[in-house]
């Protein structure tokens, strides 16, 4: 209730109120987190529209708008709402929020890096950065929903564990939260044979990226050959020369309680591309390649991840008179000629090269939640010296991101971008304020045609225009 008379901005916290009932978090929110869940709203709110502010700047925020919490949240208490949030909360959250999401679509799985200045924090490792930077740092996951371009899952992983060590941890925890009819979209960091028989094992549907030196892919481009850009296997729309076929997988499955292994095939359909300006690319890319592995020879200056490279291109020749000499396999150099512009997809599921193709594209909404993540949400580097601190702080975060993943899409199906970019959009609105009495209801100030045409694009009802602003 209202104890006296203000004035707030709620143009932009009205919107997200209307997000929060059409994807259910506030329902879900208030039933996992019923003591915090305003808090966590409040916070999430504050992350959006305030992006790169720290959260000591709440206060300020908190007394120009109307929000769920309605109440100044200062850092203690922010804290103390992270440390709050249980795994177990936290699970019950995934689960009801994959049960909104539409069972038949299939979920891009990928991960990026984030680094960290803290030394405390058990999971902060160093390893492969995605950003290039010499930090150590955790190790981010997300699962999105094709259809809904939500994400619905995420996962914290040590900084040190490459992205294909993770698919067995995933299914486990998927098999926990009860989701059924599982479909992943990976790309080729996460293939692997003990990844690709534990999704048959499972009776996952899958579609994942591979590398074109597998013995599958390289037998199919030898048989394409030069067909590889015959115009009958062109596509105008994806602009590829497109060729696809059904290919027997090797499953093992080893029972440890039984003392054998189960050895039989299983369907797999085998998808290729052929694309003429990546086949130049790869050319350039592989020459470079080769000039340096022949530079790192000569000087002396081996590296120790390049050996396998040494031995597959060069035959290296020392002698007293003659020093170093260096011979080209031009067999292996052909070998990796062979494959220049391909890429691969296999799927036990999808047949058609086009639609696979399609949904492989989709993984796009998970780069473009990484950058919302690290730049509009200021994770870039994660601050926080306490393990719930930071479990309760990427939790909040990736609520936040459910509101800028909806907005996003919402922004690209009206074709919005063409006048805003999504901060203006958000400011567009912000401006919007209410007057609020105590014992009244609250009056709505002015709102444009234009603003009330933003929400109705966005698909909430609308803060419909006043008579003089029409």
């Amino acid at each position: 209730p209202v104890i006296q008379t203000e004035r707030l901005f709620f143009g932009a916290t009205y919107l997200f109120d209307q997000i929060g009932e059409i994807t259910g978090v506030t329902a879900d929110l208030k039933t996992c987190f019923p003591k915090n869940y305003k808090q966590i709203l409040s916070i999430a709110y504050y992350l959006i529209l305030e992006d790169q502010n720290p959260l000591f700047r709440f206060k300020k925020w908190a007394m120009l708008h109307r929000h769920p919490y309605g109440k100044d949240i200062p850092s203690q208490r922010s804290t103390e709402v992270f440390q709050s949030i249980t795994e177990e909360a936290k699970m019950q959250f995934f689960r009801l929020q994959g049960k909104r999401r539409v069972e038949k679509e299939y979920w891009a799985y990928d991960s990026t890096s984030i680094s960290s200045y803290s030394e405390s924090l058990r999971q902060v490792r160093y390893g492969k950065n995605k950003d290039g930077e010499k930090l150590p740092q955790i190790n981010l996951a997300l699962i999105f929903g094709e259809e809904s371009g939500l994400p619905f899952y995420y996962r914290k992983v040590a900084g040190n564990i490459p992205d294909v060590k993770t698919i067995r941890e995933l299914l486990r925890e998927l098999d926990i939260l009860g989701y059924e009819k599982v479909k992943l979209v990976m790309d080729r960091g996460y293939y692997s044979t003990d990844n690709i028989n534990a999704l048959y094992k499972e009776h996952l549907k899958f579609l994942c990226g591979t590398s074109t030196a597998l013995s599958f892919a390289k037998s199919f481009i030898r048989e394409i050959g030069s067909r590889k850009d015959h115009y009958e296997y062109y596509n105008s729309n994806l602009e590829l020369y497109v060729f696809t076929k059904t290919i027997a997988w090797d499953y093992e499955q080893a029972r440890p309680y039984k003392g054998d292994v189960i050895r039989e095939e299983r369907r797999m359909y085998l998808h290729l591309y052929f694309n003429p300006e990546k086949h130049s690319d790869d050319g350039k890319a592989f020459n470079r390649k080769m000039d340096m592995l022949k530079e790192e020879l000569l000087s002396g200056k081996r590296i120790p991840e390049h050996e396998k490279d040494y031995r597959k291109f060069f035959t290296v020749k020392e002698t007293p008179k003659r020093g170093l000499s260096l011979t080209y396999n031009q067999d292996a150099i052909d070998a990796a000629h062979e494959r220049y512009g391909f890429f691969v997809l296999i799927s036990n599921e999808v047949k058609d090269p086009v639609t696979a193709i399609s949904l492989y594209r989709m993984r796009d909404i998970v780069e473009k939640a990484f950058w919302n993540i690290k730049e509009r949400l200021n994770m870039r580097r994660t601050l926080v010296s306490s393990e719930s601190s930071l479990e309760g702080k990427l939790f909040v975060e990736f609520v936040a991101l459910i509101y800028l993943s909806y907005i996003k899409n919402k922004m690209e199906e009206a074709g919005l971008f063409s006048k805003y970019t999504m901060h203006e959009l958000l400011d567009e609105l912000d401006v919007i304020e209410c007057f609020l009495e105590p014992g009244k209801a609250p009056i709505q100030g002015e709102v444009l045609k234009k603003q009330e045409q933003i929400y109705r694009d966005l698909d909430v009802t609308p803060l419909l225009a006043s008579p003089a602003n029409q």
